[in-house]
This record gives C-alpha cells, sequence and structure tokens, in this order.
C-alpha cells in the first residue's frame, strides 16, 4: 500500500488542469514542473494525491473527466473555498478575466494580487503562490482557473455560464 492520502492540495487542481491543456500524453513530468514553476517532486506527489482521489488514471497521463468536472462544479467550493480580500492590483479573475466579461457586466473586479497586474480588485488568493506566473504562458490554462473562480465566489448565473464553458472547454478529454 502506498503512502497515506492526507487530501487534496490547491495546487492539485492546477496541475491537473493544465494537463487538460495538454493534447497528448507524451509530456514529461519535468515539463510539466518547468511550465508551472513548481518543482518535480511536488508534480509527482501531487499526481499521487490525484490517482488516489480517482481524478487521473494509474498512469498518470489522463484526467478523468467526468470526476474532476465533479469536483470542480460540486465541491471545489466547499474543499478551497475563495474568501475576497483586500483591494489591490493584479490579474483579473472570475468574472473579471476578459473572457468572462462577454457574458457577465460588474463593476466589482477581482483580482489574482500581483506586482505586474494591471486591475484593481478585490484579491482571491491564488491556488499556488507561482500560478500567476504560470498562467502568463498558457491562456487556456488562465482561462481555466478563472472559471473555477467563478465557481468558487460568483452566483448563480455566473456559475451556470462558468460550468458550461468548463464542459465545453474539457470535453476534449478522454472520459474514464
Amino acid at each position: 500500500m502506498g503512502r497515506k492520502h492526507n487530501g487534496m492540495r490547491p495546487q492539485d487542481i492546477v496541475i491537473l488542469l493544465k494537463i487538460t491543456t495538454m493534447y497528448s500524453n507524451d509530456w514529461y513530468l519535468k515539463d510539466l514542473a518547468n511550465s508551472l514553476y513548481v518543482s518535480n517532486s511536488e508534480v509527482s506527489e501531487s499526481l499521487e494525491r490525484s490517482v488516489y482521489a480517482n481524478l487521473i488514471d494509474f498512469e498518470k497521463r489522463n484526467v478523468h473527466r467526468g470526476n474532476l468536472l465533479e469536483f470542480l462544479i460540486h465541491g471545489i467550493k466547499y474543499v478551497f473555498p475563495a474568501h475576497v480580500g483586500i483591494l489591490t492590483r493584479g490579474v483579473p479573475t472570475a468574472h473579471s478575466h476578459p473572457f468572462m466579461q462577454s457574458f457577465i457586466s460588474s463593476e466589482q473586479a477581482y483580482v489574482w494580487p500581483s506586482s505586474s497586474g494591471s486591475v484593481l480588485g478585490q484579491a482571491i488568493e491564488p491556488f499556488y503562490a507561482n500560478q500567476v506566473k504560470a498562467i502568463a504562458e498558457d491562456e487556456e490554462l488562465y482561462r481555466l482557473l478563472a472559471l473555477v473562480d467563478v465557481i468558487r465566489v460568483g452566483k448563480l448565473r455566473e456559475k451556470a455560464i462558468a460550468e458550461k464553458e468548463l464542459k465545453e472547454r474539457l470535453a476534449h478529454v478522454k472520459s474514464y
């Protein structure tokens, strides 16, 4: 039997979503780690937790789309709740992401705090410290994480839009 499972960590969500943006199975753990600015060991441990939680297959290559969607839509706000913080500069997230602004009009902005950010809004802590660096190089990952934040902090209508978009965006992921 493997090591004891002590529950998912926030960065596990980012790692799983990053894998869904890779359209082939021939990626290396080190490339995944480098693209997310985390250590190889953290990615390895994360994948072990995700196997245990049945969010990725035993070979750690294929995300279980249905299970991941179920967790994101129904569980993420309870396991990793987002608390809106102080007014700060940062990178737009949730309904403030440029993609979501085509659906939702709001004067209230939400941001991941960042000195490189250009928007003034209420802070939502990212899932892990280097998330803003990672999304700067991956627009699809950025969009997915912003949609997850909509589910974590949004109102009913916003959440319905985010759920629909997540399902469409993850439709290419093989379902197991």
